[in-house]
């Protein structure tokens, strides 16, 4: 500066300045040499000995001026130093100084920075002006240059204009965006100015190059205000579309077929490129994100209001991920943001999967937080955020590294040792997809996955087999790396089967059969090498098993089992000649005709179907096993122990293995066994009738387990035969349910009254918790199967009927396979009669009847009810040990919830056509009846048996259309097919084209066809479930009106069993709480239905006889008064809720519903006056509970449009609060009464109640002294009364001289006196 100075006075003084300087200047300037030097930085340096300084000229990046740069600011040079610059001439010099160069001399940039951070300016709007003009005819470097450079050459007032310019100018081109936004934002801009602009750079987001994208958005982040973030966001994330960032498929898989490596190279090289400039994206938004908060929580309010699927991108799931990653604080709403969006379908897996696959350079950054989020879905009740947290995990294992990968394995595994149940099997499904698809990859983690044995107590029988699974596929994949897990599982195994613990055998066998299965799979066995040695390691396993079981009747009948389960599964991929053991003992044991000796009954030939009973004739030598079964454990120990008795356990499950072996290798035909189909069995005479009282404790055992085993037996015979076409087999398939349902019969009858003694020392389960012997079995065993029954036997209503006691036993019969269904397509068949020379004798018509339709239907029922049914996701830190949940459902958890749906699905037909009989036949019967269901000439066996089916069709119904899968997207076409089926019994053949709000409303309108002939409160209660479930949520307007319309008919319907009584109960109970929150949740006015109800209903129930009921509503009785004394409570509080808090502008509308709901409060306030209800404690309890939240929502809903009102509509305001005081006395006196008697239940509540009066006291007195009226209040001393108004005199010492007539203690009373208010 110093120097700057002394040149500048001496040139001052000089006599020819400034003239002969710049034409000096000029001439010296025109050497190329000479003008780069006056352009570059320079210093003065004394030389040692000189007194003179010399210029020294240093890097162009130095702070020091140039040599033109100190001149320029002298006032006499600057305008004629800065003219020269502007010219043609000039211009196309400084263009061939560009191109030509000297040792990448820039000049331009030089020339330009000149102009940088001047002290002062002569004419900076002259200078700005020719700065812009050579913008628009310079080429694009100097352009770039010239641009970067304004925001240190402009003036504060110049900014402005020059930013609308630049604005101007992004728009009309792509490849000064970057420069200009740099310039732009290092502006300072006014807020309307400042949008214009980003306004400008987002019209450009969608056509700007990938790599100056990053740039555009950082700009738009970085100058978004508060009060507009929303939009912006929303505009930004509607323009960015990242599948244009990324090669399409098709390009990155012909990459791998060019030739020409160069080619190769380059495209690999734009690949990374694409990827950094999307990754250089999201640093961007996280930087965002991070250091300000309104674009964090403007980017999910963004997401959360797109409501279109189609419009939810992977960038959404990304950002949301980043946010969560990022933003701690924002983490609670990112995850119910995320939950919300994938409950809705918006985000399905296939856009998570697009995410993963073409952005894992992303997505790694956030994998703390994708464990996070995985984990917490896998505890969701909701089957698609379940599915979408499993996918996570899946994803992230198959995009990440090895690292991830490991973290991955371990929280899975930590999923698997967690003990809860849901989880466990979400986390095993999970491996063994990841075994499937990436076996190499999981194989290097496989030391992770078989620490899951040492926590295998936790398992149930189907998980172990999932478990084994997965270690026999990584065992046997590789040979090398798989040895030490085979060690490991064969060391387990050999301890498992070697215990004395049932449950540690069965996993052992399990076990086994899994390993054997991974063993003798065809693909294993294409190393010819390889298949000595696997034959050894399967004869080992099989002659291991086959040892351990032989002794044991419950082990081998799970063995034979979890046989005929592998080789079901597995179809045409076990080699089964490697299997074949222990099946021809079936054949040499069971199926020979045994000579008679002494049995405990004499044998009888029953159920024989081929009307063949020939010397050579095959049977089913039931009573033989038995009694030889019995004989061998009761003299176990004189017995010869090489002898082994067969035990008549083993019958059906190895039948099973048999008939599944001989279909496999004979491509499904069952001909060479089909005589099992209908040969007899040897029982004895099932006569039971009244010789059931002279039979011992061990006959009747014995009669009972040999009718188990024949029931199983069938129910077996059943699975094998009934998917055959032939219509002969199919007729015989039929019998056997009739034979099914007459020993049912006969088995309850030999149940009843020996029920409990049978249950303690009778019939246990086997380790396949299938139904066994009349034995005892293990105490263990035993209490599995009691503990599993905790809390399911089922309500009946007949108490002394036979066949109810049958479910308790459940579990204990042979399961039948969902392909048993198809036989409801069944409808007349022709069996044919045969002679002894097997000519056709007679043909009898068999069909499908009632009793077997009601068998077919509840066990279906209960398949449903376990499978599509949800159940509990809570977390229970410690949980008791219960029973195995998937007892009587081995083979059916073996399928997944999807495929039983489908399965259901193509049954919907004839179940379809089963309904509508079922409603022909009671619509005739009220007909024929006058609408009398209860006449002397009904049929009651018969009524129950038809109602029965009735009722097990529309639970049929409602567990199909109530299953939580159809929420997600992928199962959106199987709901689909399943409406089509309903709607195309209203419009056949116009269906297969409507949508699917279509097909909902058609569907809806065919089954509220059936409300005229439902039999019973329990159907109308199933079919209003069934109707809420098939309609689509949120209910359209006339669907909310029928639903409500169909409640309200319900419940002013009588309904009386055919014997005359009247329906109740707890089960009619609950129904009707349901039925009426159905009808309440559904009316247009709440508020009027409940005044009816309490205005109408009850005055007439309480004028009726004791036993009576209300005209209007019959389902309103003494009995049933609680329920809807409860339910209207509850939904009038839940009613005034929904009013919205006042306001200024409120018109009137909403004081008449306060008053309308204080006139409701009040007259079921009052009902507790009645003493003639029952519970009379219950009622107490309940208006003490609902009254202080109706009292609560009062004070916060109604007194702020109170306020408001009070001017306009005095005397209605008046009014109100007079008739909720008497409601606010009573509720005191309810607190008198509780002190009095000393209820506990009812004294709990006293606290809060008399808090919220005493609050609304003051509350008025707020309002009164709003509006200017204080002296219209005043407040009274209201005495302890109990219920009936009489004073407790224990509260009323020394109160006696007050003289009021309400005076003693708090709460205070409210009065309001007319005429004390100031005129308004």
């Amino acid at each position: 500066m110093a120097f700057q100075k002394k040149l500048h006075l001496a040139l001052e003084k000089h006599p020819t300045y400034p003239s002969q300087f710049i034409s000096g200047l000029e001439s010296h300037i025109k050497d190329r040499n000479q003008f780069k030097n006056c352009l570059l930085p320079c210093t003065p340096v004394r030389t040692e000995g000189s007194r003179s300084e010399k210029m020294h000229f240093v890097s162009p990046f130095s702070q020091s001026r140039s040599l033109f740069k100190c001149h320029i600011t002298l006032s006499r040079v600057e305008g004629k130093a800065i003219a020269p610059a502007d010219t043609q001439q000039d211009l196309f010099v400084m263009q061939k100084w560009l191109v030509v160069g000297t040792f990448g001399t820039n000049f331009p940039r030089l020339i330009v920075n000149q102009f940088k951070w001047l002290d002062r300016l002569l004419d900076s709007q002259d200078l700005v002006k020719k700065l812009m003009q050579m913008v628009n005819v310079s080429p694009v470097p100097i352009q770039h240059d010239i641009i970067i450079s304004l925001p240190e050459i402009l003036e504060d007032s110049q900014q402005s204009e020059v930013a609308r310019e630049l604005s101007c100018l992004l728009k009309q081109g792509r490849r000064l965006t970057v420069p200009i936004l740099d310039a732009l934002s290092r502006l300072d801009l006014d807020a309307g100015l400042l949008a214009e602009v980003r306004q400008s750079a987002m019209t450009i987001v969608p056509s700007v190059k990938l790599e100056d994208l990053p740039v555009v958005v950082k700009f738009i982040l970085h100058n978004v205000k508060a009060a507009d973030a929303v939009e912006v966001i929303s505009d930004l994330r509607k323009s960015l579309d990242l599948s244009s960032c990324v090669l399409p498929l098709q390009i990155l898989g012909s990459q791998k077929k060019l030739k020409s490596q160069v080619q190769a190279s380059s495209s690999m090289s734009q690949v990374t490129t694409s990827q950094n400039c999307v990754k250089l994206l999201f640093d961007v938004i996280k930087l965002a994100v991070r250091f300000q908060k309104d674009v964090s929580e403007a980017w999910i309010k963004a997401i959360e209001n797109t409501t279109s699927v189609s419009d939810h991108k992977v960038l959404d799931l990304i950002v949301l991920l980043l946010i969560h990653s990022t933003n701690t604080k924002n983490r609670k709403q990112t995850e119910k943001v995320l939950r919300s969006k994938i409950q809705l379908g918006c985000m399905p897996e296939q856009l998570m999967q697009n995410a993963f696959q073409n952005h894992s350079m992303v997505i790694k950054d956030f994998f703390p937080s994708i464990l996070a989020l995985a984990q917490m879905f896998l505890h969701s009740a909701h089957p698609a955020i379940v599915s979408f947290g499993s996918c996570m995990y899946k994803q992230a294992f198959a995009a990440f590294d090895s690292y991830c990968q490991q973290e991955v394995v371990t929280a899975l595994v930590t999923h698997v040792c967690s003990g809860n149940e849901t989880e466990l099997d979400i986390s095993l499904d999970v491996l063994t997809d990841l075994v499937m698809l990436h076996t190499s990859l999981l194989m290097r983690y496989a030391t992770f996955v078989k620490t899951i044995l040492d926590s295998t107590q936790k398992l149930n029988p189907c998980q172990i087999r999932k478990l084994f699974y997965i270690l026999s596929t990584l065992a046997f994949s590789q040979r090398q790396e798989g040895n030490y897990i085979q060690d490991d599982m064969h060391m387990v195994i050999r301890k498992w089967l070697s215990s004395t613990v049932p449950n540690h055998k069965q996993m052992g066998i399990i076990g086994a059969v899994t390993m054997i299965g991974s063993v003798a799979l065809k693909s294993s066995l294409e190393r010819p090498e390889l298949n000595s040695e696997r034959d050894g390691q399967l004869s080992t396993l099989l002659e291991l098993v086959g040892f351990c079981c032989e002794q044991t009747p419950e082990v081998l009948a799970l063995y034979y089992d979890e046989l005929a389960s592998l080789i079901e599964k597995q179809k045409g991929n076990l080699d089964l000649q490697l299997l074949w053991m222990g099946i021809t003992e079936f054949v040499n044991t069971s199926l020979s005709v045994f000579p008679c000796s002494s049995f405990l009954f004499p044998v009888k030939s029953l159920y024989n179907l081929d009307e063949d009973e020939s010397q050579g004739a095959i049977a089913i030598n039931l009573l033989p096993l038995v009694s030889q079964s019995e004989l061998g454990r009761v003299t176990d120990g004189m017995s010869n122990q090489s002898k082994r008795v067969v035990s008549p356990m083993c019958l059906s499950p190895c039948f099973r293995l048999l008939r599944l072996y001989t279909g496999e290798q004979n491509g499904g035909s069952l001909e060479e066994i089909d005589a099992l189909l209908g040969c007899p069995l040897y029982l004895t005479d099932l006569e039971v009738e009244g010789k059931l009282d002279s039979l011992s404790k061990q006959e009747r055992e014995f009669l009972c387990s040999l009718l188990f085993y024949a029931l199983n037996w069938f129910r077996e015979v059943i699975n094998a035969f009934c998917q055959q076409q032939d219509a002969e087999m199919k007729g015989k398939v039929l019998t056997r349910l009739e034979n099914i349902t007459e020993l049912q019969t006969v088995l309850g009858k030999c149940l009843a009254g020996e029920y409990e003694t049978f249950t303690r020392s009778g019939p246990a389960p086997a380790v396949k918790k299938k139904k066994t012997d009349g034995s005892k079995a293990g105490s263990a065993d035993r209490s599995q199967a009691d503990d599993s029954s905790e809390g399911n036997q089922p309500d009946t209503e007949e108490a002394g009927n036979p066949l109810a006691q049958l479910q308790s036993y459940r579990r204990y019969f042979r399961e039948l396979d969902l392909e048993v269904f198809t036989i409801l397509h069944c409808g007349l068949l022709t069996k044919s009669v045969l002679d002894t020379e097997m000519h056709t004798e007679a043909r009898e018509v068999v069909q499908l009847g009632p009793a077997e339709l009601c068998f077919l239907l509840d066990d279906l029922c209960w398949k449903l009810e376990h499978v599509l049914t949800p159940g509990s996701t809570r977390r229970v830190p410690f949980p008791k040990e219960r029973g195995y949940k998937d007892i009587g459902f081995s083979h059916l958890c073996q399928r997944s919830p999807k495929e039983v749906a489908m399965c259901v699905v193509k049954l919907l037909k004839p179940l379809c056509n089963h309904m509508e009989n079922m409603h022909n036949y009671f619509q005739v019967i009220v007909m024929q009846n006058r609408g009398v269901e209860d006449d002397p000439g009904t049929n009651i066996q018969e009524h129950q048996l038809m109602s029965s089916c009735y009722q097990q069709l529309l639970l049929t119904f409602r567990s199909l259309f109530a299953w939580n899968g159809f929420s997600q997207h992928e199962n959106t076409d199987l709901l689909r097919s399943a409406l089509q089926v309903l709607a195309d019994r209203l419009k056949p053949g116009e269906t297969e084209f409507l949508l699917l709000e279509e097909l909902i409303s058609e569907s809806f309108q065919y089954l509220l066809n059936f409300q005229q002939s439902v039999p019973s409160f329990h159907c109308a209660f199933i079919l209003t479930q069934l109707l809420i479930a098939v309609a689509e949520k949120p209910m359209a307007g006339w669907k909310k009106e029928k639903m409500a319309s169909l409640a309200k008919q319900f419940l002013c319907q009588s309904w009386v069993k055919p014997g005359g009584d009247r329906e109740k109960g707890s089960q009619f109970n609950s129904a009707l709480h349901t039925l009426l929150c159905v009808y309440l949740e559904h009316t247009d006015n709440i508020l009027k239905a409940i005044e009816e109800i309490s205005s109408v209903g009850v005055p007439e129930l309480i004028n009726s006889a004791k036993d009576g009921c209300s005209s209007t509503y019959p389902t309103l009785s003494r009995q049933t008064f609680p329920v809807f004394f409860r339910v209207m409570m509850a939904q009038l509080e839940s009613s005034v809720k929904s009013i919205p808090a006042g306001k200024p502008s409120d018109s009137s509308e909403k004081l008449l519903r306060w008053n309308i709901a204080v006139r409701n409060f009040h007259i079921l306030v009052n009902l507790v006056k009645v003493r003639f209800w029952l519970f009379f404690w219950l009622y107490l309890q309940i208006s003490s509970k609902y009254g202080r939240l109706f009292v609560e929502a009062f004070l916060k809903l109604a007194m702020p449009l109170l306020d408001y009102s009070f001017k306009k509509h005095r005397d209605d305001v008046q009014s109100l609060l007079k008739t909720l005081q008497l409601s606010t006395r009573q509720l005191h006196h309810m607190c008198g009464h509780s002190k009095i008697h000393q209820d506990i239940g009812l004294t709990n509540h006293v606290p809060l109640l008399k808090k919220s009066l005493e609050q609304f006291v003051y509350r008025v007195k707020a309002m009164l002294a709003f509006n200017h009226c204080q002296e219209a209040f005043w407040v009274g001393i209201l005495k302890n009364r109990d219920l009936q108004g009489e004073e407790i005199l224990s509260q009323a010492s020394g109160e006696r001289d007050s003289g009021e007539e309400d005076s003693a203690e708090s709460p205070a009373e409210v009065l309001l006196r007319r005429g004390r208010c100031r005129p308004l």
